[in-house]
């Protein structure tokens, strides 16, 4: 099972997709400890679920740290390279109008299941509703818009209170959980902090990182540490809050000691970074106009480490394209953590299949020459 999840990642695959790749392919049978071929699927798609609920966040942080280990002295390296990034979740653009119709589609199926007959569903009037919500941002439109929000919002409180009138005491209490969180929806304002962005996701916060192509990212900040020279990811973290960069090297250092027995002595951060030298212990250099107390050479030597400083972006361009870390479908903070370590493994398995293959191709060379 932990052998389908690296694959998984590794070859950027879903979880059905695996299921069906071991079952074709033998390399991929030999990958998880096959002696000979199998035909028939190891397990079914949704068990791959179940293993990563029943595991949690130790188990693949188990994972993760075997996956630094294998790199040896490579990960043990002084100094590391720090920086943020978004983790999407798998959630459609947030608008106040598709939050709503989706509280009145979920407290129709819920009368429905209840056997609760309603005075009136609203079904026909929503439709038009939608209707009158397109093109929102249009001025002549912005208006009718509008009112069809505040009818929206009007008629979530309408079903609300009559299913609280008609449900037993019972699952009034079962369901008060979802009712306040339907509330917060319909009352949140538009410069409102921690607000609700989608029904299955509300603990997910707005990230605004500047980028001209996407303005705003609705997910969870995510931490990486990698190794200087060798490009080794040895510490991930993702962070439940919304936090400035400088408040989030402590607990990315704080992991990536967890799997070395070094200790690290520089963090190279950009200037997002700026306030974090008194929050952790550990040397941290960021891009600065030059000391005076500096001799050239420590000049020189601060300027080349900020250089290289962007060597992580394309770790990240990787991690996000090819390791799965561009939009998590996995539910919830503990889904959020596994996403990224697993991620993070993926690529660390991958630069030492490189290393290991490229020592293999080096020793039958030097065989045949001899």
């Amino acid at each position: 099972m932990c052998g389908l999840l690296m694959l998984k990642q590794l070859y950027n695959l879903s979880d059905e997709s695996v299921v069906e790749q071991w079952q074709m392919n033998p390399y991929y049978q030999a990958f998880c400890g096959m002696t000979t071929f199998q035909t028939t699927p190891p397990c079914h798609a949704t068990e791959l679920v179940k293993f990563r609920n029943r595991i949690g966040k130790k188990g693949v942080e188990q994972i993760f740290g075997l996956s630094v280990k294998l790199h040896g002295r490579l990960s043990e390296e002084t100094t590391v390279l720090v920086d943020t990034t978004v983790q999407e979740k798998a959630i459609t653009y947030p608008t106040d109008i598709k939050l709503a119709i989706k509280i009145i589609n979920r407290l129709n199926k819920l009368a429905k299941a209840l056997g609760i007959k309603q005075r009136r569903t609203y079904v026909k009037e929503v439709k038009s509703l939608r209707l009158a919500c397109r093109h929102f941002r249009h001025v002549k439109v912005r208006a009718k818009a509008k009112k069809a929000l505040r009818r929206l919002r009007t008629i979530v409180g309408i079903l609300m209170r009559e299913l609280e009138r008609k449900m037993p005491r019972v699952l009034v209490e079962e369901q008060k959980e979802n009712f306040e969180l339907y509330t917060k929806v319909i009352s949140q304002k538009p410069k409102d902090k921690n607000k609700v962005y989608s029904l299955h996701e509300p603990d997910i916060y707005c990230i605004g990182k500047g980028k001209d192509h996407k303005p705003y990212e609705y997910g969870r900040k995510a931490s990486i540490v990698s190794t200087h020279k060798s490009q080794i990811i040895i510490g991930v973290e993702s962070h439940d809050t919304h936090e400035h960069d400088s408040n989030t090297l402590k607990a990315a250092l704080q992991r990536a000691h967890k799997f070395r027995d070094k200790e690290i002595e520089l963090a190279v951060v950009d200037r997002g970074y700026r306030g974090s030298k008194k929050k952790v212990e550990t040397e941290v250099l960021l891009p600065s106009p030059p000391l005076k107390r500096d001799t050239d050479y420590q000049r020189q030597k601060k300027r080349i480490l900020c250089r290289k400083r962007a060597a992580i972006e394309p770790i990240i361009g990787h991690l996000k394209q090819d390791y799965r870390l561009c939009r998590n479908w996995l539910k919830g903070s503990q889904g959020d953590a596994i996403n990224l370590m697993m991620a993070a493994c993926a690529w660390n398995l991958r630069k030492w299949m490189i290393s290991f293959l490229c020592l293999e191709n080096n020793r039958i060379y030097c065989v045949v020459l001899h």
